[in-house]
């Protein structure tokens, strides 16, 4: 049970980072006091597995969620969203935000304050800045273009969000949320807000994530709009090999009138012909891609418990409050 008294539920999913979560849970106290509760994922840590200390050091109420397994940084943060969309009373908003430091705490009051508009359900973080390499920035770009080509949306903005109750409620019974965070909100049609804020360095260590773990993370946002994914493909599919018939058969009527070199109209149709199988080819695999992705194991509301294997709570969380949570 999250206490009626705290404003702010702050979700963040830690993996073998506990010194970084241990100075976040402080600067969280810090900067919110009491009105904070914390809901920190340990996302299957074998090395530094995470425990109270840092939300006992901090003096914070809030759960550490033990899975039983590594399960991923977006499926993390769904379980942690689905936890407190059980727990969550009226009135309260959720920031869900990492655990590195390059999430500011400090930037949390700005980014909740356009939650007081009506029109508002969640607001996300758009960065002013970026503490990262030209080669990341580059390639972010490029992402960006290419997701807005083949799904149709533009996406700009991280886990880094603040969210009312309904809001909260809504995400955590969306299949897409333990996939790609960002592109569930799109998905869920919530009313959104951007706040321009910048982003901080990490607070201690490197960055787990790779550039294929990138570049796979990018493709899982795609994948949420896996049926308009695949009519557009279908539709580029469908012009490649009508252009691919057309050139053919153009092909084919030169060399009946003798306008052709030899060779040349068997050159043109052997490759309008492997363009049209191919074409037709990549429909099949995006068709079955869309399959898979909608039948794969996905985290609800409703199973998010399945992956927590212990519940710890902070010595600061009120005692009903405790029994609460770990019932």
């Amino acid at each position: 049970m999250i206490p009626s008294t705290a404003r702010v539920v702050i979700v963040t999913p830690v993996y073998e980072d506990f010194e970084a979560s241990s100075r976040l849970f402080k600067e969280l106290k810090s900067e919110l006091g009491d009105e904070v509760f914390i809901v920190a994922v340990d996302d299957g840590s074998v090395k530094q597995p995470l425990d109270t200390t840092g939300l006992d050091l901090a003096e914070a109420q809030g759960v550490v969620l033990k899975l039983r397994r590594n399960v991923g940084h977006q499926k993390a943060i769904a379980i942690g969203v689905g936890y407190v969309a059980t727990h969550l009373h009226d009135g309260q908003s959720v920031v869900v935000m990492d655990s590195d430091g390059e999430d500011l705490p400090s930037s949390i009051p700005t980014l909740m304050q356009p939650l007081a508009s009506e029109q508002v359900d969640v607001v996300v973080a758009h960065r002013k800045s970026r503490v990262e390499t030209l080669r990341f920035k580059a390639f972010y770009a490029i992402y960006k273009r290419l997701f807005r080509v083949i799904t149709g949306r533009s996406i700009s903005f991280g886990n880094f969000m603040a969210m009312k109750s309904s809001g909260v409620k809504r995400l955590s019974a969306m299949p897409e949320l333990s996939i790609h965070v960002a592109s569930a909100v799109l998905a869920s049609k919530l009313r959104l807000a951007t706040c321009p804020l910048d982003r901080g360095p990490r607070y201690a260590g490197q960055s787990k994530m790779n550039f294929v773990g990138l570049a796979l993370h990018g493709f899982k946002g795609m994948m949420v709009f896996a049926e308009d994914v695949l009519v557009r493909v279908g539709i580029a599919s469908a012009i490649v090999a009508v252009l691919s018939v057309i050139s053919g058969s153009t092909a084919v009527f030169l060399k009946a009138i003798g306008y052709s070199t030899p060779g040349w109209a068997s050159v043109v149709l052997g490759i309008m012909v492997l363009m049209f199988m191919q074409t037709g080819v990549l429909a099949l695999m995006t068709l079955m891609l869309t399959g898979v992705v909608r039948s794969g194991t996905v985290t609800s509301e409703l199973g998010y418990q399945d992956f927590i294997d212990e519940i710890l709570v902070s010595a600061a969380t009120d005692a009903p409050v405790a029994a609460a949570a770990v019932s």
